[in-house]
């Protein structure tokens, strides 16, 4: 199959990564948003987890990661709920890693271990295994990170593909970990991941939506409008019965009109602040770049 990718540009994928990309589970991705409820407020919110997930696993094989790791970027996300990480808003989880309780449920069910094992693996493999360009901790660069950010900052329209062309380039893979080959490279990353965390993340309008429509989520539970498990659907579904319900579509049009934001009204949902510090590739060596002269 061909693919075309904003970010990345068109790739050939074929194998065991286009029969994933072709099964319901990984087409369910298709109609989860990437930002939650922020679609719902900016129109320009669009991107979904699929094209996440496709372009993590874009940015691993640009970089000359493997087909097991591939697979592996693939796979990350596809135990997402419905919205995102509004679950868990919605059940507490200050973790924001309700989809991770499910990851293995996922990989396991028969849908997706069947096209596993028909191509050599097994659901195991991506349970217990180590993929270091898929994921690294903060602060290191890895795809699933880059790839978020560059993705979710493009959508806002804070950077150009021109940009994102120069950091792609200025990228290498050390030990298998990625690392920039320029400081200039490495501080744009870091500073733009800054720009992720004041400008998008703690957005106040972004986050009165996603506070909002979690409100409206656990209201929506209490009065049986819908259930837990209708959160392993899309988003479609959820805004389905939500809308077959007056009362709670009147509160929906309210978000969507931002009829009740207040700038000043503090959010109550928490968003831990994180920093980048890319390694760079310099004299033979990774170095990290709080540590370069």
């Amino acid at each position: 199959m061909q693919y075309s990718d904003v970010l990345y540009g068109s790739y050939e994928i074929d194998g065991v990564c286009e029969s994933i990309i072709q099964s319901n589970l990984f087409q369910r991705l298709r109609t989860i948003h990437q930002g939650g409820a922020n679609f719902l407020i900016d129109q320009r919110l669009h991107h979904t987890r699929l094209e996440h997930s496709i372009g993590v696993m874009l940015l691993v094989k640009r970089l000359g990661g493997d087909e097991r790791e591939q697979v592996a970027a693939l796979l990350h996300d596809i135990s997402h709920t419905a919205f995102s990480h509004i679950v868990d808003y919605v059940l507490d989880i200050r973790e924001e890693n309700f989809h991770e309780q499910w990851y293995e449920t996922f990989v396991r069910y028969p849908e997706i271990s069947s096209i596993l094992e028909a191509h050599g693996y097994t659901s195991q493999q991506f349970i217990d295994g180590s993929f270091p360009l898929l994921e690294q901790p903060l602060p290191q660069l890895c795809a699933d990170r880059v790839d978020y950010t560059l993705r979710d900052l493009f959508h806002a329209e804070l950077i150009t593909l021109a940009e994102i062309q120069f950091f792609l380039s200025h990228l290498t893979v050390h030990k298998g970990r990625m690392v920039a080959t320029s400081r200039q490279a490495a501080l744009w990353i870091q500073n733009q991941y800054q720009v992720l965390n004041d400008a998008y993340f703690h957005k106040k309008e972004y986050l009165f939506a996603n506070q909002k429509f979690a409100e409206l989520l656990k209201e929506g539970l209490s009065r049986k409008l819908l259930l837990e498990s209708d959160f392993f659907q899309d988003d479609r579904h959820i805004i389905n019965l939500i809308e077959f319900d007056m009362y709670a579509k009147l509160k929906l049009e309210r978000i969507r009109n931002m009829s009740d934001f207040d700038p000043a009204v503090p959010s109550t949902i928490i968003i831990k602040k994180r920093t980048l510090d890319p390694e760079v590739w310099q004299k033979n060596k990774a170095i990290p770049l709080s540590l370069l002269k």
